[in-house]
């Protein structure tokens, strides 16, 4: 490492940082097929803020408007996995911070087997398309409940769920789901650690 000053031998043990945007701001990591994302216009005044559900038709409603509902997530809790055979979903983050975890297990697909994170906030990613065939988890990192509206491409079929369901710890899925939970750090200093 070239640096102006000399340097201890933690310099040894680090990694260098990696690239994660562009300096445009776009994420460098890689997009599941058909996996879309949009960050709606937030219209802010002195009254509040605005922002459209659904603008019309764009790439991300490329769809028709079918069927709607909210649903949330309680803090430090999840939902999912989940994968629908038949329709895709349409999320919208309306209140608090969530992170979708999507695996595709679509054979035919050139992303098969990739694990994206899509985070999803009111300062960014609002929406996440969520194509029929990818795994899909949602997790509640923060302290209050989050709230979502899906908007998915078919109505729901109440006698026969186009849903199947895995575990959260599923092991056929190559993802830690607990790494992404904080732990509390225990000093150790006697050696006796609990």
């Amino acid at each position: 490492m070239d640096a102006p000053f000399r340097l201890d031998d933690t310099v040894e043990a680090s990694l260098q940082d990696l690239q994660t945007v562009t300096s445009s701001g776009q994420s460098v990591a890689p997009v599941i097929t058909g996996v879309k994302t949009y960050a709606p216009t937030n219209h802010v005044d002195h009254r509040g803020r605005l922002f459209e559900v659904y603008p019309g038709q764009n790439e991300f409603w490329h769809e028709p408007v079918v069927y709607c509902y909210s649903w949330s997530i309680r803090s430090r809790t999840t939902k999912g996995w989940g994968l629908h055979l038949k329709k895709d979903d349409r999320y919208t983050l309306i209140h608090g911070e969530a992170l979708s975890v999507l695996y595709d297990a679509r054979l035919d697909s050139p992303t098969h087997g990739l694990v994206q994170e899509v985070p999803l906030s009111a300062h960014g990613t609002r929406q996440l398309l969520i194509p029929k065939g990818v795994w899909h988890i949602t997790l509640n990192l923060t302290e209050t409940e989050t709230f979502l509206i899906n908007h998915p491409t078919q109505v729901y079929d109440h006698a026969h769920p186009d849903r199947l369901l895995l575990a959260w710890d599923s092991p056929a899925i190559p993802f830690e789901l607990a790494s992404l939970f904080p732990i509390q750090l225990t000093s150790c200093g006697n050696g006796d650690c609990h």
